[in-house]
């Protein structure tokens, strides 16, 4: 029996060949909408993934809060605003300058508070030092000079002892001797009684200037008798290691 020979029509190989690889690309895009494979974590892999059935959304426009909240400092607390941050820093820096001043005026305060203290201490204590040294300073005895010079330099400091000194050498005690001068001063006290008057000129904590009304009886070969002299005088008194000296006396 003679074989038959069936002649291929050009082009059915391809078209069978076209319609297979169609209908595998559709099942294979089936399995994708039904079953889509989980994300590859593996590191250098480009992952591919299907757009959904009505399309991607637009996203929304940025509203300006957002620009704003962009440029925020994540250090600050919720609430805080730019317009907030300036008035704090204001406020902090308005505390600090009262707090200075606060401190600065409880120490002016304090400084004031100690030195009235210490003046009012010293006005006390140079009146009673004064009130002792100027009848020792203010009178002599023509027959114990160095004795009497002696006893008040005891009572004087700085320039003013060193000035006595020369003073009653070469001025009174030459004097006192040639005319038996005798000089008894005491600080006036008032006639009823009370304590010698002595005021306060000025007073510092380690300066005190004081005016004594002193009485001067003077006895000598030049006078009949005896005479009495009223006189004012001015002495400044400073404070010393050895307490309150004369450190100046001035005849008003």
């Amino acid at each position: 029996m003679p074989k038959t020979t069936t002649a291929r029509t050009p082009g059915t190989t391809t078209r069978r060949t076209m319609t297979a690889a169609a209908r595998a690309a559709a099942k294979r895009a089936e399995r994708g909408h039904r079953e889509p494979d989980p994300a590859p974590t593996a590191a250098g892999r480009t992952v591919l993934i299907d757009a959904p059935k009505n399309g991607w959304t637009d996203p929304p426009e940025p509203s300006p809060e957002s620009f704003e909240s962009e440029g925020a400092d994540p250090s600050e607390e919720p609430g805080t605003s730019r317009h907030q941050r300036p008035l704090t820093a204001v406020l902090t820096a308005l505390l600090a300058v009262l707090l200075a001043a606060g401190l600065v005026a409880a120490a002016v305060l304090g400084w004031q508070y100690r030195d009235g203290h210490l003046t009012e201490s010293a006005r006390a204590e140079a009146v009673a030092a004064a009130r002792q040294a100027a009848p020792a300073v203010l009178s002599y005895d023509y027959r114990h000079l160095d004795r009497d010079f002696a006893r008040a330099r005891t009572h004087l400091t700085g320039d003013f002892r060193d000035e006595y000194g020369k003073t009653t050498k070469t001025v009174v005690g030459p004097t006192a001797e040639k005319y038996r001068g005798v000089v008894k001063a005491t600080v006036a006290a008032p006639a009823s009684g009370g304590s010698p008057a002595a005021s306060v000129v000025s007073a510092a904590p380690d300066k005190v200037v004081i005016l004594l009304f002193v009485n001067q009886v003077t006895e000598s070969t030049q006078v009949s008798g005896s005479r009495l002299d009223l006189n004012r005088v001015r002495m400044t008194m400073s404070r010393t290691d050895d307490g309150w000296k004369v450190s100046a006396v001035d005849a008003l």
